[in-house]
């Protein structure tokens, strides 16, 4: 078996880490490596199937890209082992009984014992030398540096290199054929020294480099980031989107349904009063049917044959009439035939469609005496209609167009509004609020409204909390106050439209008012949602039963309204009445309100018309 120094002097150390192999693989040139040191390799090479020597270019397979299917170099792996295993003995002793080594003196290439290393602490020539403890050696925490010896003259070092062959030679190896063939060649320290800086100027643009692919890293990272929250940003407004579309489908849809089901009540109505009617007609013919055959039962004399006789002449009589006709409630079918569900041709619009084939006839055209003078009309409780009117009170009407009652005809009225509990909210000339019990008595309640030309007059209403409204046109505000009177417990901003009318919904907290040339959509703190307008039209809107919108559409010169239904959100669901003849007022002053029982009722200053 080989010395320890013998070993070392072999080529035992890997010729990219410099220290003792370890896992040592050989590539098909037959150079040996470590195989952390070729796995870094392959790591800076574009394809890992293939590694080039780094000493002679030449490349290598690697199989599936697994280093560690390269051959090992067995032989060499153990002889690292042996070294790693077996402490070597200390080469300054001159004696032939050698001690184990301690330490290793990396200047002079020597292996010392205790007492060879405590002779060169106090030796000052080597007193700058670098001496390395052998555990650490052995354990590979500290590089295996020896000096270079020649080989072919062990006592001298190699203290030169040419730069053609990369080698290092000694004084006595050839330095003068290395000269003669044309080689450079360098001392071996300023060689070394040249190697360092070189290496130093490489660290030092690798550090740069390193710092500016990391910056780059990080910029990447921020960008990834930021696409991540772009993505997640379009994420949400798809999906914000989409419950926005649900939610309007889902108000088309039971908005279309409303409408439905109103047709289908209706003819539903007809055709069960005729159902009624013919029953009655039933009824009454078998009764007299009953009383004409009891004069068969016994013989009849003076009054009983007398009345016999008229019941006989009043049953001959009902029996000429005509026989029911089938072509009336026919004909309610027939009409319901007519009526279909147009799907909406633009896929890009969510709108469903609309129901088409069917048309609303005036059921009644009333007019007015001058005097009366429409300020307003909103829906009672119990079916009617209730207007105002600036000097002769409320006026109550049915869905057929007949005044039912008048109250408060010595009150200026200018708003009107129900509470849930059956309390009347009016509101005078002077913007004084007065709230009214079913029989129409004035309570002790009251609201710190605005003066009229403080604030100027406006709309009023009451929403599903019995929450007031009071609108003033000259400061575009409005106040809302409760039933307990006192204070306005806010006010809301118009965002520049004047609340010349309010309305408010059933189901939820939303506003709806109009200036007459637009209609606004506010939400329940008062923050516009959506605008509706169509150029050199007048807007009058009101809100029906299902929280649907209609708008009555004025041409003012021409006498002309049409009347469309919206959902909450002011999106078109269809048509109702299309440039509809009115009798034109000199103002241009209006107003639309749905029944109770659906009929719609538009108004003007001195007249309304009913329309079913």
């Amino acid at each position: 078996m080989a010395t320890f120094h013998q070993i070392s002097s072999q080529n035992l150390e890997c010729p990219i880490c410099l220290t003792l192999f370890n896992q040592p693989k050989s590539l098909i040139c037959s150079h040996t490596f470590c195989k952390d040191c070729l796995q870094q390799i392959c790591q800076t090479q574009p394809s890992r199937q293939t590694i080039a020597c780094p000493i002679c270019r030449k490349e290598t397979l690697v199989p599936s890209g697994d280093l560690s299917k390269l051959q090992t170099n067995v032989p060499l792996n153990s002889l690292v082992d042996e070294v790693k295993t077996k402490n070597p003995l200390c080469t300054v002793c001159e004696t032939d009984g050698k001690q184990p080594a301690v330490s290793y003196c990396q200047d002079c290439g020597k292996y010392m014992c205790e007492s060879c290393e405590s002779g060169h602490k106090n030796w000052k020539l080597v007193s700058n030398h670098k001496v390395v403890a052998m555990s650490d050696v052995l354990s590979g925490k500290v590089p295996f540096e020896k000096r270079r010896k020649c080989k072919k003259h062990p006592n001298d070092d190699e203290d030169y290199f040419c730069t053609k062959c990369r080698e290092y030679i000694c004084n006595k190896r050839g330095i003068v054929r290395h000269l003669q063939a044309g080689h450079q060649i360098e001392e071996a320290t300023i060689h070394e020294e040249n190697l360092k800086q070189n290496i130093k100027k490489l660290q030092d643009r690798a550090k740069s480099k390193k710092t500016i692919i990391g910056n780059h890293i990080d910029f990447i990272k921020t960008q990834r980031n930021e696409i991540t929250n772009m993505m997640r940003r379009l994420n949400d407004d798809i999906d914000k989107t989409y419950e926005e579309c649900m939610q309007l489908l889902s108000a088309r849809r039971e908005a279309l349904k409303c409408q439905v089901k109103r047709l289908s009540e209706k003819f539903e109505k007809k055709l069960q009063t005729m159902e009624e009617e013919s029953r009655q007609t039933f009824s009454h013919v078998n009764a007299m049917e009953e009383l004409v055959t009891n004069g068969m039962k016994v013989p009849l004399e003076k009054d009983a044959l007398f009345a016999h006789d008229t019941l006989c002449e009043n049953l001959k009589s009902f029996l000429e009439r005509d026989d029911p006709d089938d072509q009336s409630p026919k004909g309610v079918v027939e009409r319901a035939q007519k009526i279909s569900f147009r799907k909406e041709a633009k896929v890009n619009e969510l709108r469903l469609g609309e129901l088409r084939g069917y048309t609303w006839d005036v059921k009644a055209d009333v007019e007015l005496p001058s005097i009366h003078c429409i300020r307003c009309a909103v829906r009672a409780p119990d079916g009617k209609m209730a207007m105002d009117s600036w000097q002769h009170g409320i006026h109550l009407y049915s869905p057929d167009g007949e005044l039912q009652q008048t109250v408060l005809k010595d009150v200026s009225v200018w708003g009107i509004g129900f509470l849930s509990d059956g309390l009347s909210v009016v509101r005078d000339g002077d913007n004084n609020i007065s709230l009214y019990t079913p029989q129409w008595e004035k309570l002790d309640v009251t609201f710190e409204t605005m003066g009229k030309y403080e604030g100027g007059i406006g709309g009023l209403t009451v929403d599903r909390d019995d929450n007031i409204y009071v609108g003033y046109w000259l400061l575009k505000k409005i106040q809302v106050f409760t039933k307990q009177g006192g204070k306005a417990v806010r006010e809301i901003t118009c965002d520049g439209y004047c609340p010349l009318q309010l309305f408010s919904f059933h189901t939820t907290g939303k506003l709806i008012l109009t200036d007459k040339s637009a209609v606004v959509c506010l939400d329940g703190q008062g923050k516009m949602e959506n605008v509706l307008m169509k150029e050199g039209l007048l807007a009058y809107p009101a809100v029906c039963r299902d929280d649907s919108v209609i708008v009555a559409w004025v041409k003012h010169k021409e006498g002309l309204v049409s009347i469309d239904r919206y959902t909450r959100d002011l999106q078109h669901l269809c048509t109702l009445i299309t440039d509809f003849k009115i009798v034109k007022p000199q103002m241009h002053w209006y107003y639309l309100q749905e029944f109770e029982s659906g009929e719609i009722a538009f108004f003007t200053r001195y007249r309304f018309y009913i329309h079913h």
